[in-house]
């Protein structure tokens, strides 16, 4: 299977150094499960983008400290590159801010929750409405991933439908039609790359939220399974 990885930000070069930088982490998440995945990674705040989207079985994603709102001009040529593939009904997986620029460029909501910011391992139920999508195997009722993320969907595109939720994030993960699955969470994280990634924001996230953030993280993640879910989407 050959991905193209959209890659719409690095790690800090205060963290590089421990725990590498995005590319790196989605190389070694996916080799865990199949060695024989090809990543072809584009830099798409440098303007790197694919010359033939039909070189490859899907696309993923990064995460991103920056916001689907922003007033860049990379992330108008996303949101273009988003449309591309949806009207050629190309497979994309969205994560975090991935997740939140799929809803951005098909006509859905993004803003800065007031529920604050979500960090550490956060829990989702899987919908009972999930259980016939055939590619969420092996089943399970709850997914747990880590998080680092104030934006959140509030209004999905049309023909979406939600597989996973919480309280604190209701549209947590979801589909567009047969092509797109986005999800706000971070399989490709490590616990110690998230602890070391709230330490280094404490200037903006409040004490508490980080002190619950990095207690959360003593809990197992489902980073492997939402992986395996991510490969299956793919190839459906």
């Amino acid at each position: 299977m050959k991905i193209g990885l959209l890659q719409c930000d690095s790690v800090i070069d205060a963290l590089q150094g421990k725990h590498g930088n995005y590319p790196a982490m989605f190389s070694e998440l996916f080799a865990q499960l199949d060695s024989r995945i090809e990543l072809t990674v584009f830099n798409v705040i440098e303007g790197e983008y694919p010359e033939d989207i039909d070189a490859f079985d899907g696309y993923v994603t990064t995460g991103s400290r920056f916001g689907a709102e922003d007033d860049l001009p990379w992330i108008t040529d996303l949101i273009s590159f988003v449309k591309t593939l949806y009207q050629a009904n190309k497979k994309l997986v969205g994560i975090c801010f991935g997740h939140q620029i799929i809803a951005k460029a098909l006509g859905g909501q993004v803003v800065k929750s007031d529920k604050g910011w979500g960090v550490g391992v956060s829990v989702n139920k899987v919908l009972e409405k999930s259980q016939n999508e055939a590619w969420m195997q092996p089943a399970k009722a709850e997914m747990k991933l880590i998080v680092s993320h104030q934006d959140q969907v509030v209004q999905l595109p049309k023909d979406s439908k939600v597989l996973a939720a919480s309280d604190f994030c209701p549209a947590y993960m979801y589909r567009v039609g047969d092509c797109f699955l986005c999800v706000q969470g971070h399989p490709e994280f490590s616990k110690s790359y998230s602890n070391d990634l709230m330490e280094s924001r404490r200037d903006r996230i409040p004490h508490d939220v980080i002190e619950e953030g990095q207690s959360s993280l003593e809990q197992d993640v489902d980073d492997i399974l939402m992986t395996q879910w991510i490969v299956n989407f793919l190839k459906a």
